[in-house]
């Protein structure tokens, strides 16, 4: 605790009360949002958890359906077969407001060749585990960008997390001590003077009623 400088007056006594009324509150405000923050953190931990687990066993399954196909395709066969992609696919990414977090929202936005096949290659020369690889890969793709949202959602929330805690901290073993400080001070400085100002006046009475 630090007491602040300020002329013990009273106008400053009810400033600096005022001022730790809003400091208690405040106090209070963030440390609800830190504790929904956390519990939201957790939640999202255990969320982003178990789509992990679930993504990295489907990409492995796709990754094995590739190896199992070009097993049975030469490299140069492979490589021209998925060189001609038949759709375009970008990501929208827009953002809302999550107790003062802006988490990202993210979608692929595909184009497609309503022309052409989803296999951007002829069957004579592949193998029916190419088409099973690329079925299974497409399939994990959305939940790879579910992934990555989640994951910076978890990062950004952690962020604020720690942010939260450090006002929080500030305001309880800085700010409300060193007001709650002052303000005593200021009480005692100001009951000290009144009680010299009575003890001048008793004195004056005196002085006088010896004088009369």
């Amino acid at each position: 605790m630090a007491k602040l400088k300020v002329t013990p007056t009273r106008m400053n006594l009810n400033a600096l009360k005022g001022r730790l009324a809003t400091a208690k509150r405040g106090y209070k405000l963030l440390k609800d949002k830190q504790d929904e923050l956390m519990r939201q953190f957790l939640e999202l931990i255990r969320e982003n958890k178990k789509l992990r687990e679930d993504v990295e066993k489907e990409l492995s399954d796709s990754f094995a359906a590739f190896l199992m196909a070009s097993a049975f395709m030469s490299p140069e066969i492979l490589e021209e077969a998925v060189s001609f992609p038949t759709q375009e696919v970008g990501v929208d990414i827009t953002s809302k407001n999550v107790m003062s977090v802006r988490i990202p929202k993210m979608e692929f936005k595909v184009k497609v060749n309503e022309k052409a096949s989803m296999f951007p290659y002829g069957y004579a020369t592949t193998s029916v585990g190419l088409d099973e690889a690329i079925l299974k890969l497409n399939h994990v793709v959305d939940r790879l960008l579910q992934l990555a949202e989640l994951e910076k959602t978890t990062q950004l929330m952690a962020d604020e997390i720690e942010s939260t805690r450090r006002r929080v901290n500030a305001l309880e073993y800085r700010t409300i001590p060193d007001l709650e400080e002052t303000i005593k001070y200021i009480r005692a400085k100001l009951e000290e003077n009144e009680r010299a100002t009575i003890s001048r006046l008793m004195k004056v009475k005196d002085i006088i009623s010896e004088e009369r």
